[in-house]
C-alpha cells in the first residue's frame, strides 16, 4: 500500500488535475494525469466531514470549523456539510442550522480569517447530509437558499443533490430530476441504495452511485443512464472529461475512455471528493 506523505502536491502541467478528498485523517490532494491516479499527500490534517468546490473556490467542513481557501478558519464551529454558490459558502452545523459566509465564491473563496460574526444563519433543516450550490439534501427533504433564507423544495429523506444545470437529487431508492416537480429518473434496484449524485459544471454529464453500482448520463438530453459495475462509491466529481470517484475504504477511481482505473490512497473514512477549476 502506498504511504501517505504529509506534503503539498503542486504541479504546473496542463494535463494534471488536482482533486481534494475529505477523510477522518484530513484533506488529501490527489493528482490525476489523464486516467491515471498519481501522486497524493495530506494537505491539511483534520477530521474532514465534507469538501466542496465550485469555480476556483474550495471549502471544507470539519468537526471543529469550516475552512476556506488555503484552509483558513472561519469561526463557524463544527459542520457536517458544506457547499459553494455564487452567494458564498453554505455550511450546516450538526444541529441542522444552515449558515452563509458571504463572498465571491464563484471566483476565490474567502481566504482571510473571518470572525464568527461573518456567518449569517439562513435557516434550519433536519439531519443535513450534502450540499451543492444553493441546494441542501437533508432527512426532511431538499431545501433551497432563496432570498436570504432556506425554503423547502420537496422530497423526503434526500441523500444528495446537484445544483448544476437542471437540479438532480437522490433518496435511498430513487434518482430525481427537477422539472414540473421532482420526476423519478432511475430506481436504485433491489441491491442498491443511492449515496451520491453529481453533474459537471455545465449540468450536462452526470453520475449517480449506489452502494452496488454507478450510473452515468452522457448529457442533459439523455433519457437513459448507463450502468457501471463499480461498487462502494461514496462520492464523485468531474475533472475535465474524466470522472473521479472515491470509496469509503480509501480508493480513488477514474473513469475515462470507457474504462476504470483505481489506486488505494490509504485514507480511512473517506467521505467526499471535490475538484476546483484550475486546480
Amino acid at each position: 500500500m502506498p504511504t501517505i506523505a504529509e506534503k503539498r502536491v503542486f504541479t504546473q502541467r496542463d494535463d494534471v488535475a488536482r482533486v481534494f478528498v475529505a477523510s477522518s485523517m484530513g484533506v488529501a490532494s490527489v493528482s490525476l494525469s489523464g486516467d491515471i491516479v498519481g501522486e497524493f499527500g495530506i494537505e491539511h490534517r483534520c477530521d474532514a466531514r465534507d469538501v466542496a468546490a465550485r469555480g476556483g473556490a474550495l471549502a471544507v467542513a470539519t468537526d471543529e470549523d469550516v475552512l476556506v481557501g488555503d484552509f483558513a478558519p472561519t469561526g463557524h464551529g463544527p459542520a457536517v456539510a458544506v457547499g459553494v454558490a455564487g452567494d458564498g459558502v453554505l455550511a450546516a452545523a450538526p444541529d441542522g442550522t444552515v449558515s452563509l459566509l458571504a463572498g465571491d465564491a464563484e471566483g476565490d473563496a474567502p481566504d482571510a480569517e473571518p470572525t464568527g460574526d461573518a456567518w449569517v444563519a439562513v435557516g434550519s433543516v433536519d439531519d443535513p447530509r450534502r450540499m451543492d450550490g444553493r441546494l441542501v439534501a437533508a432527512g426532511d427533504g431538499v431545501h433551497r437558499l432563496r432570498d436570504g433564507g432556506m425554503e423547502y423544495a420537496g422530497l423526503d429523506d434526500a441523500r444528495d443533490v446537484s445544483d448544476r444545470g437542471v437540479p438532480l437529487a437522490v433518496t435511498a431508492e430513487t434518482l430525481y430530476t427537477l422539472g414540473n416537480g421532482w420526476m423519478a429518473d432511475l430506481d436504485a434496484g433491489a441491491d442498491g441504495s443511492f449515496r451520491c449524485v453529481v453533474a459537471d459544471e455545465e449540468g450536462e454529464r452526470a453520475v449517480a452511485a449506489t452502494d452496488a453500482a454507478a450510473y452515468e448520463r452522457a448529457d442533459a438530453t439523455a433519457t437513459e443512464w448507463t450502468e457501471h459495475d463499480e461498487a462502494g462509491i461514496v462520492d464523485a466529481a468531474f475533472a475535465g472529461r474524466h470522472l473521479v470517484a472515491v470509496t469509503e475504504a480509501g480508493e480513488a477511481r477514474v473513469f475515462a475512455d470507457g474504462g476504470w482505473r483505481g489506486r488505494t490512497l490509504g485514507l480511512p473514512d473517506v467521505r467526499a471528493v471535490a475538484v476546483p477549476r484550475g486546480a
